[in-house]
């Protein structure tokens, strides 16, 4: 524990209050909950960021994609702009956010992205402009209980779970850790390879405490990294990290085991870069031509900007993509449970 601790525990216990009555005037039907017609899927955390929400929305894309119409929506967190906004290809991070722009820069053509800070009004606009979606993904909105959703995905990592940790502000959490009874699948997401399944049913136990949802286990598998300019091929073994993510250490881990790393840069979520970031970025690549930059998804789609081109023409920029993988037979579980929500809201409707 901190030294500080003791000052902040006031804090805590006023912004816990908040939090549980909060929750308690919706479990009561005091603050009122809007059911949609169209199927609702939550994913979110107990903590501020860092938890792979991003690489979780990707995987539950590329897994209903083939069989539903989907949409994604979220706030837009780090945004400049306002209110509701459908990707079109001429939106940028800056009007969506940058993990919007990412989905849209993956996915775009086979499913809608919008950004809205009011889920239950956004989720009409999408469905006036795409009536034929079949699912909605609500990216970051476990505490968006103004949506009353079908299913709901809490995501907690294994280094640092939510029974293990403290509210705001002693903490990282935003609600209590009771709010896990809302969740009908927890997942614990960047767990290592070389966990034992002794080890995953004593973790499974803790949360137990908290929630009767299922228990899943999921690894960040990082990918082959790929060029950002198709006229750049040839990878290099020394490497500049440039990340703008909550927490780089696994990135760092992954990328130090496979490369020479000179440099390193982590700028924090959602970070938007300025002109004298990539100044340090491009002196640290130096004129050796035997560096390159390596850098995630998320910031390789703000690094594209056509106002950065003059800093970084000269520099390799490769990309190192992640995905979510899950125990076989969570994965099966999750892929029937969804396809049941599914048919069953439509046959409601249908009555």
């Amino acid at each position: 524990m901190r030294w500080y601790s003791p000052l902040l525990y006031p804090f805590y216990l006023m912004y816990t209050g908040i939090t549980s009555l909060r929750n308690l005037m919706f479990d009561k039907g005091i603050k009122k909950r809007t059911e949609f017609s169209v199927p609702t899927l939550v994913v979110g955390n107990l903590n501020l960021g860092g938890s792979g929400k991003t690489p979780m929305v990707e995987y539950l894309i590329e897994n209903f994609r083939d069989q539903f119409q989907m949409a994604t929506l979220s706030r837009g967190y780090g945004r400049k702009t306002r209110g509701f906004r459908l990707a079109d290809g001429v939106l940028g991070p800056r009007e969506i956010g940058d993990e919007p722009f990412q989905i849209f820069s993956k996915y775009g053509p086979e499913i809608a992205v919008a950004v809205g800070e009011d889920r239950v009004m956004a989720i009409p606009e999408i469905m006036g402009i795409k009536p034929e979606t079949r699912l909605v993904i609500l990216d970051d909105a476990f505490q968006h209980r103004y949506v009353k959703a079908d299913f709901s995905i809490l995501l907690t990592t294994f280094q640092k779970p939510f029974f293990d940790d403290y509210v705001l502000p002693l903490g990282t959490l935003r609600e209590s850790a009771r709010g896990a009874s809302r969740a009908d699948l927890v997942v614990v997401t960047k767990t290592p390879s070389d966990v034992t399944a002794q080890e995953k049913h004593a973790y499974s136990s803790k949360i137990k405490k908290f929630t009767a949802a299922k228990v899943c286990f999921a690894k960040m598998v990082y990918g082959e990294p790929y060029a950002m300019d198709l006229n750049v091929q040839e990878k290099k073994k020394k490497v500049v990290l440039v990340s703008g993510i909550a927490n780089d250490s696994l990135l760092f881990e992954e990328v130090n085991a496979k490369y020479e790393v000179v440099a390193r840069f982590n700028f924090g979520d959602h970070y938007f870069y300025k002109a004298a970031d990539l100044t340090k970025i491009r002196n640290s690549v130096g004129n050796g031509g035997d560096v390159m930059v390596l850098t995630t998804e998320k910031d390789a789609v703000k690094l594209k900007n056509p106002a950065f081109h003059e800093y970084l023409a000269e520099i390799p920029i490769f990309v190192l993509p992640v995905k979510v993988r899950m125990d076989p037979d969570c994965q099966m579980w999750l892929k029937r449970k969804v396809e049941d929500i599914v048919a069953e809201k439509y046959r409601h409707s249908e009555i």
